[in-house]
């Protein structure tokens, strides 16, 4: 079988531009007919830009010929969540309200990936302002999980996920305020990376919760993840490197905290997943890594305390246009946002306190001994869309948000499955330490094959 260039890892096509043996266009090209094969199924994409791609994709040849090179993601096809205003195309932010907007001028990362020579292909699925999903009440479906499309992809960087692991690209950026990256990005067997709150500008990104949201992405590796990272980061971190230069460092010396009773004892967790990142423990060990278990704060506090801020912000942020256009809400949206309305200046005040003081604590009991931590994403595997029917907002059990409300940067990846649907493993670092984070991802990757497994064929040219 002729080998499709959409399927080329960031690294290998990146070489090929650069020695002539393949053109950004012709990369292009594979990208757009992969969607339009695919996606028909899983709704990834609100809006695909394919003539603006393509000639952005020219200019990028004609930079390599005439002897440029912008970076590493030059010539290679992207795509943003429809968080991220984009100057040249719609951007919506998942909602009805904004269903014919286009904005003024480009989010500061989307600014980056294009000075970078990236070639933006589209606007990706997201829940409606990033709040809950996935909801049927709107003009476009959710995006569809492409190892089952009758499952959700969770969080609100849906269609990163379906798009990546569905092979119509190799990353994507999104953002994650509550584990929007990192739980889509385990249901759909792809890497989820969100790195440290401020690391990247959230300009001209949609707000969910100033103080929760990051910038993050989700890829088909830990390597594609952390190029991606690189091409749009501010200056590297406390690990002084960026984040891909630590791809393929041995792991010898590295202490991992283990944070296995955040999660074992959980009555939610499916025993295939505990079994699987206890596998992951056992081999990180075996990679040279000194693991231990670690007890951090309950994960109940971290979920109560980023609750709070969430729904408190997330009304500031929609008051004035719940009452200029809330019939315009799908309904669940419109309650979740709303409930913010009973939370008062000092709830919120008490709650980034209390933030505060958990972030104290991780640093003091957990990163002042660890490199890293290593937990679990979700603690199941993507659950059915008939789940989400009826008026209640359901939630599904997941440890992500409390590096959100601590801000310090986390990884998923794959780590196994369970009746044949992905399962990822979490791992968390110090502030600023996503090249030590990157580097024990990508051992770990290389050392297992979930990351490698790709979804059955679930689509045809017409969709499902």
């Amino acid at each position: 079988m002729t080998e499709n260039p959409a399927d080329l890892p960031i690294p290998e096509a990146a070489a090929r531009l650069r020695d002539g043996s393949l053109t950004s266009v012709a990369l292009t090209e594979a990208h757009l007919d992969r969607i339009v094969e695919r996606d028909g199924a899983y709704h990834a994409f609100l809006h695909v830009a394919a003539e603006r791609a393509l000639a952005a994709a020219a200019r990028a040849d004609e930079a390599f010929e005439r002897g440029e090179d912008r970076g590493a993601l030059h010539g290679i096809p992207v795509a943003v969540k429809d968080l991220f205003d984009t100057a040249d195309m719609p951007t919506t932010y998942g909602s009805d309200v904004y269903v014919r907007q286009i904005p003024a001028e480009d989010a500061e990362v989307v600014r980056r990936l294009r000075l970078g020579g990236a070639v933006l292909i589209g606007k990706l699925e997201t829940y409606e302002f990033a709040m809950v999903g996935p909801v049927f009440d709107r003009s476009f479906p959710p995006a569809a999980n492409p190892w089952d499309v009758r499952r959700f992809t969770g969080g609100s960087s849906s269609g990163s996920a379906a798009a990546v692991a569905g092979g119509l690209l190799r990353t994507s950026v999104a953002s994650d305020t509550g584990g929007s990256v990192r739980s889509p990005a385990a249901y759909c067997g792809a890497v989820g990376f969100k790195p440290t709150c401020g690391r990247i500008p959230m300009r001209g990104v949609f707000p969910l919760s100033p103080s929760m949201d990051h910038v993050g992405f989700v890829s088909a590796s830990v390597a594609e993840a952390a190029i991606t990272f690189d091409a749009v980061a501010d200056p590297p971190g406390r690990d002084g490197n960026p984040a891909a230069a630590c791809l393929g460092r041995p792991l010898t010396g590295l202490r991992i905290g283990y944070a296995r009773e955040w999660f074992a004892g959980d009555p939610e967790t499916l025993p295939a997943l505990l079994e699987a990142v206890d596998g992951a423990a056992s081999l990180l060990s075996l990679l040279g890594a000194r693991i231990e278990e670690v007890t951090l704060p309950a994960a109940a506090d971290f979920e109560a305390v980023g609750a709070v801020i969430i729904h408190a912000e997330a009304f500031e942020a929609h008051r004035r246009q719940l009452a200029e256009a809330g019939d315009r809400y799908s309904r669940k949206v419109f309650q979740n946002i709303v409930s913010g309305l009973c939370l008062t200046p000092e709830d919120l005040s008490r709650a980034r306190q209390a933030a505060a003081r958990l972030r104290n604590r991780i640093d003091r009991t957990a990163f002042a001994d660890f490199d890293a931590i290593l937990t679990a994403t979700t603690l199941t595997p993507a659950i059915p869309f008939a789940d989400f029917t009826g008026d209640a907002a359901r939630w599904t059990p997941m440890r992500t948000i409390a590096f959100n409300v601590t801000g310090h940067p986390a990884l998923s990846v794959p780590c196994g499955f369970a009746g044949g649907l992905p399962l990822g493993l979490q791992l968390a670092a110090r502030a600023g330490g996503e090249a030590t984070l990157c580097q024990i991802g990508h051992a770990y990757e290389e050392a297992s094959d979930f990351a490698a497994s790709k979804p059955p064929r679930l689509w045809s040219n017409s969709g499902v």
